[in-house]
């Protein structure tokens, strides 16, 4: 069995990306091999609770309040609207909700209640519990914990150098403290980034970098293709190669063995066959769904015949870890602070993300 190194440099995670395909493919499968049933993907579904309106810069990010997208937003949605949305989900093959809201971070109040009860319920389904919904503070992470919640992702998109060049409403340390104060409980932690987004080959592996040395390493990790959307700064970059998607996946694998590596947004453009190459070179997980967030994704009943045709089975919930207890609202040790927490704003000027928000006024 390998040994999981925390100690990984860019130029080694560079000299991997770069082995020639068949080594690569190879080495990947090998190691995801010794650490997981190569036969066996865990499905998630990723559902939009509240959605535009972000008051951030993302340059990817059609939700942002300052670009001219054709996302149209919505409330936070109800409990019930939710525990139907997931029961949908469970009768799809999905394993895992992951609930996403489109804010800069959490604040204490009514819809931060609402959305803790939203995890009883799907904690309550047998099924996963992942939200993702900007930073949030360790007492906010320990009232999701006591809900039942099984991850929280914050994606750290790119490098820290790349970073400056994406977004510019909040820094790169502001991710990494989410992941501390989330790790400071017993939620597990999902966090990975996109690729597409004009970044080089060393931005990438910066951004493994910075996954990997992470102790331990992140329990998931989502490795998304930019679906470049009409109206935001991205929507002239080119689509990612099939190929430069199986390298990352590949290279993923290979320096977080025990990581579930999951293919995420962009599989729309991607073919069955390329698609299985990815969970050849160690990607099992993926979501499932006509929608992520905003943007298409692939039928759940077309993903249901790949995995006929593939010989692959959907993972059982809380396989990797128990599930978490629910304590109830009322029974709660955790309470609200009123917390106002300082999260840094740059405040760096990006040309694209800002000639993106003055396009169409």
């Amino acid at each position: 069995m390998s040994i999981t190194k925390h100690n990984w440099t860019k130029e080694e995670i560079i000299a991997i990306y770069n082995k020639p395909m068949m080594d690569l493919l190879f080495e990947a499968a090998s190691v995801h091999r010794e650490h997981h049933d190569p036969n066996v993907v865990q499905v998630s579904t990723l559902l939009s609770i509240k959605t535009g309106g972000c008051p951030e810069d993302c340059g990817y990010c059609p939700q942002a309040a300052r670009y001219h997208t054709s996302v149209e937003g919505n409330d936070l949605m109800t409990v019930s609207q939710v525990k139907a949305q997931a029961l949908r989900a469970k009768s799809g093959g999905s394993s895992r909700v992951c609930m996403g809201a489109a804010w800069r971070n959490v604040k204490d109040g009514p819809e931060f209640d609402q959305v803790l009860e939203m995890v009883r319920t799907i904690n309550k389904l047998d099924m996963e519990v992942c939200c993702t919904l900007g930073m949030i503070t360790e007492n906010q992470a320990q009232r999701l914990a006591e809900a039942g919640l099984y991850a929280y992702n914050h994606n750290l998109d790119t490098s820290e150098e790349y970073y400056k060049e994406v977004i510019s409403t909040r820094g790169f340390e502001d991710r990494l403290r989410t992941i501390e104060n989330v790790r400071k409980t017993n939620v597990t932690v999902c966090s990975g980034g996109i690729i597409g987004m004009g970044e080089s080959i060393e931005d990438r592996a910066g951004m493994l970098v910075a996954l990997s040395t992470l102790n331990p390493q992140p329990e998931s990790v989502p490795i998304n293709a930019l679906v470049a959307v009409e109206g935001t700064p991205m929507e002239e970059e080119k689509p990612v190669e099939i190929w430069e998607m199986i390298r990352m996946v590949a290279t993923t694998r290979i320096i977080m063995p025990e990581t579930q590596v999951r293919l995420s947004a962009g599989r729309m453009n991607m073919s069955r066959e390329g698609q299985a190459m990815c969970f050849f070179a160690g990607a099992n997980s993926i979501f499932a769904g006509d929608k992520l967030l905003t943007t298409p994704n692939p039928d759940v009943n077309e993903d249901m015949k790949m995995f006929e045709m593939l010989g692959l089975n959907p993972q059982k919930p809380f396989t990797k870890v128990s599930q978490p207890a629910t304590v109830e609202a009322q029974d709660s040790q955790f309470t609200t602070l009123g917390e106002k927490p300082k999260w840094s704003r740059p405040g760096h000027t990006i040309d694209r993300n800002l000639e993106a928000s003055t396009k169409g006024k």
